[in-house]
């Protein structure tokens, strides 16, 4: 029976161990920017509406680097204004949901 429970004991705190190391990064990403900083509630987007972390982090490189690494800073990658437009309006438009115009996300 002491087996049992402690068998049963290790499988619960693995299995709230998962839960925990299933969120991946900060509650909530701030982005400078000209018309106000954009605040990305990044938890929301992983844990509610299930949004893969490769949707935004697409180069797969560990560690996960910041959006500004790249966007803006490499030749080729688009610059973060257009790739932040792109990638967030154009999903919000997609699924009809999510704010979608200037002052809705940019705050001063």
């Amino acid at each position: 029976m002491k087996k049992l429970v402690v068998l049963f004991s290790a499988m619960a705190f693995l299995m709230a161990g998962g839960l925990v190391l299933a969120h991946h990064g900060p509650e909530n990403v701030t982005f400078s920017a000209k018309m106000g900083a954009v605040t990305f509630p990044h938890a929301k987007h992983q844990d509610e509406y299930k949004i893969e972390c490769q949707t935004c982090h697409h180069t797969g490189t560990e560690p996960v680097e910041k959006c500004g690494s790249c966007h803006g800073a490499k030749e080729g990658a688009p610059k973060m204004k257009d790739a932040a437009h792109d990638l967030c309006m154009g999903c919000h438009k997609e699924k009809a949901a999510g704010p979608t115009g200037c002052k809705d996300c940019h705050k001063k």
